[in-house]
């Protein structure tokens, strides 16, 4: 979380309301909780439980292909700090998506703790190394809270998520991303450190959810939707190093990026028409 007096004093004079200027003192104040909140938060060391694999193939009708579903992105993505592959975000949404459509999914995760927007280039990468047939139908990116921990300018990290959804698209794959969440949230980051993170997160999302439209994707702005949730839920939301969420997080997370996703996943599913009779048995 550390950023340097230059970044955070350039940081706060272009973000436009609020803080706009940064005193000597208070430079040396954000770099002191800079250096505080990654003492307490720790370095992110586990694996996440690998979640790839195929769910629901009891379901599968002969000659069915399953519904090829893929996750990219962060360590939220990944689901760090969890022990179990149901608890990962992506099984979650795979299990999920079974449910949803009666098919089923064939989970590639690409996500990868740590990763930045730039690393989004490498996961579509392997998305689409074996070709049109092997490329994911719908996609799920969750990115955007590394970009900010390491001050990657908004416009470029937006950039990058557009261009990674735009491969995705020409590839025929719907796509649904998770906007960046709301870094104010985090217990550990003090103000005035607290304050800038919440503005440097909220303006990344507005930029990834104009790329991500741009490029046809559909976004969903998590720091809006769950931001006051896990503002007031603190004990509950995150895990234990108080920054990653925990498996009720994850769940929560989970159901903000569901319906979106079970909508793109409809449109992938090819459906019988359901008359009147069937419905009443007449």
């Amino acid at each position: 979380m550390g950023v340097s007096p230059r970044k955070a004093a350039a940081a706060a004079l272009v973000s436009g309301g609020g803080l706009t200027v940064l005193t000597g003192a208070s430079i040396g104040l954000v770099v002191a909780e800079a250096k505080l909140a990654r003492r307490a938060i720790g370095p992110a060391e586990q694996v996440p439980p690998a979640a790839d694999g195929l769910y629901g193939e009891q379901l599968a009708a002969p000659g069915e292909r399953p519904l090829r579903f893929a996750m990219l992105g962060d360590s939220t993505a990944a689901g760090y700090g969890v022990e179990q592959r149901s608890q990962t975000p992506a099984a979650l949404l795979a299990e999920a998506l079974v449910a949803h459509t009666g098919r089923p999914v064939l989970l590639s995760s690409q996500a990868r703790v740590g990763a930045c927007s730039d690393r989004l280039e490498e996961q579509v990468d392997a998305l689409l190394a074996d070709g049109p047939e092997g490329a994911p139908q719908l996609a799920a990116i969750v990115i955007g809270a590394n970009d900010v921990t390491h001050r990657v300018p908004a416009h470029e990290a937006a950039r990058q998520l557009g261009e990674a959804v735009s491969r995705l698209r020409a590839a025929g794959c719907e796509v649904v991303v998770g906007t960046c969440p709301d870094l104010g949230t985090i217990r550990p980051v003090q103000p005035p450190l607290r304050w800038l993170a919440r503005r440097w997160s909220r303006r990344l999302a507005l930029l990834q959810g104009q790329a991500v439209t741009a490029a046809g994707g559909c976004s969903v702005p998590m720091g809006a939707l769950l931001g006051p949730e896990f503002a007031t839920r603190p004990e509950d939301l995150f895990g234990p190093d108080r920054f990653h969420p925990s498996v009720e997080g994850y769940s929560t997370a989970v159901a903000a990026l569901l319906p979106t996703l079970a909508s793109a996943a409809w449109r992938l599913t090819p459906h019988t028409a359901i008359t009147l009779a069937a419905l009443t048995g007449e």
